[in-house]
């Protein structure tokens, strides 16, 4: 039996899990750590908290099992996309990393417009000027420490920066320097043009990988270090939502997949490039070679609900913590009590403004319909089902650019409830699963990790010995065409609220 270690860098912590060839999870380990936020707005970490967490967690899943290290074929790796990791010419990290949710950019992103043309960098990058992505963050360290600037050898992305650690060689794949704003997305190569007008020394880029392609060897030093052997491939690996499509079986057209965390985020795969010149969904390359994904974001899905959970759930959370289970098995419950429509009550879930389909900050949430005969369990219902249509917006998105979505899969907490699996089932039309395996983005680092290392042909036979169906949820008929009538009324809620919003926001 041969093994592989699927590694994920998040944000709140680096994740390992040591797999089995067919998939199955032999042991798996989270190493925390901190995320700094020196002024409002900002986000960095520290890539050494990355690197003893990594180091820790798997040898900690090496330590934990009886696997010989002999057997540990390969090492995948994901991570958190858009983070900025500096080196000077010694391989010193010169200042914290700048991660994804940081918003200090928004000169940079509004000069890359304005410099570039919004439909240049559209037609390049596949995207507009993002003040998330890392071409931003570079062009911020230019401007406001020229000093860090003037000593940078290396840019890295965070996973990269892991990579780089295990096997001394720079690198990226194609994923995941797709959210970085100087990749041709459709040629799969950095965009000289725009490094040109940047003024960013290509040599200071990584090679670029697909994402199944060994980029390095582990070194002694790492290899004594992680109590593996000298030698194992350690593949390009993949953005966290690239490799979370592997993890869940989203390499072929029709397949997508919905999370609902915090934020809401449905993912598409195309084996031809769409791009959506309203920017409304972002478009990368994909784990998978020769192919992109689609990803729509909505930010408050998960958010939604524990918004209401905290304000208006004491009781729930009193009786939940009794019985000893989570309150929102309780609050389940009580919403499966409404029938769908939540007796003619809609809501907008724009706590957090609006990025698919809508990109207004000054979006807000609404409850449409509000009246003396609704009870807290109505508005339960209605929050769910609201996020459920923010989350069909998206998709509304991908079948205009020409995506179809026929196969859906269900992940991150809220894919957890079966009453939001039903919902999502009858407002796609089709039916929604879910995996056997939660461990999303280390299972395909994992996957990935399997073909580099010559244990599947490809990407496409590796999922199928390594993705296992769980549960299946089909449309229910009459739901699916009440809801399409509640969705189409949702749809004119807010062109008809957008300059209320804005006048909102202006107002003390």
């Amino acid at each position: 039996m041969s093994y592989v270690i699927g590694i994920d860098c998040g944000t709140s912590g680096t994740k390992a899990v040591l797999f089995d060839e067919s998939g199955e999870t032999i042991a798996s380990h989270t190493e925390t750590y901190y995320m700094y936020q020196p002024q409002n707005g900002y986000a960095e970490q520290d890539p050494s908290d990355w690197a003893d967490a990594m180091i820790d967690a798997v040898r900690a899943v090496v330590s934990l099992t009886h696997v010989k290290k002999e057997d540990v074929k390969a090492i995948g790796i994901s991570g958190q996309m858009h983070g900025l990791v500096l080196l000077d010419k010694d391989n010193n990290v010169l200042r914290r990393s700048i991660i994804w949710c940081d918003q200090r950019t928004s000169e940079e992103a509004a000069w890359m417009t304005e410099h570039i043309g919004r439909d240049r960098l559209v037609d390049i990058t596949a995207n507009p000027a993002l003040t998330g992505w890392t071409a931003a963050k570079i062009l911020w360290v230019k401007n406001h420490e020229p000093e860090i600037y003037s000593k940078t050898a290396h840019i890295l992305l965070p996973k990269d920066y892991l990579r780089f650690l295990l096997t001394d060689e720079y690198a990226s794949d194609v994923s995941d320097a797709s959210g970085m704003q100087l990749l041709d997305v459709k040629n799969r190569c950095w965009s000289d043009e725009l490094l040109s007008e940047f003024e960013i020394d290509k040599s200071w880029l990584g090679k670029l990988y697909e994402s199944c392609e060994a980029a390095g060897t582990l070194t002694s030093k790492m290899a004594e270090k992680l109590l593996l052997c000298e030698g194992i491939p350690v593949v390009a690996g993949a953005g966290d939502n690239a490799a979370a499509a592997v993890g869940t079986g989203v390499i072929s057209d029709g397949k997508a997949f919905t999370t609902i965390g915090t934020s809401g985020v449905v993912f598409a795969h195309t084996s031809k490039i769409s791009i959506d010149k309203a920017g409304r969904v972002h478009t990368c390359c994909a784990a998978v070679p020769g192919a992109w994904h689609v990803m729509g974001v909505t930010q408050g899905a998960g958010l939604s609900l524990k918004w209401f959970r905290d304000n208006f759930c004491r009781s729930e959370k009193e009786t939940a913590s009794l019985m000893g289970i989570d309150e929102y098995q309780l609050m389940d419950r009580e919403a499966e009590k409404v029938p769908a429509g939540s007796d003619r009550l809609i809501y907008l879930p724009y706590l957090m403004g609006e990025r698919t389909p809508h990109l207004d900050p000054d979006a807000r949430g609404v409850f449409f319909g509000l009246s003396a005969i609704h009870t807290k369990r109505d508005m339960l219902r209605a929050v769910m089902e609201g996020v459920s249509y923010s989350l069909r917006d998206c998709v509304e998105v991908f079948r205009e650019m020409g995506i179809s979505v026929s196969d859906m899969t269900a992940c991150g907490g809220g894919g957890s409830s079966p009453l939001w699996r039903s919902m999502l089932a009858d407002l796609y039309n089709c039916e929604v699963k879910t995996t056997a395996s939660k461990e999303g983005p280390a299972l395909g680092a994992a996957i990935l990790a399997c073909v580099g290392a010559g244990i599947y042909k490809d990407v496409q036979e590796a999922c199928g010995q390594m993705i296992h169906t769980d549960k299946v949820q089909q449309p229910v008929s009459r739901n699916v065409q009440i809801y399409e009538g509640y969705y189409q009324l949702y749809r004119k809620l807010y062109p008809a609220l957008k300059d209320n919003f804005a006048q909102l926001a202006k107002l003390s």
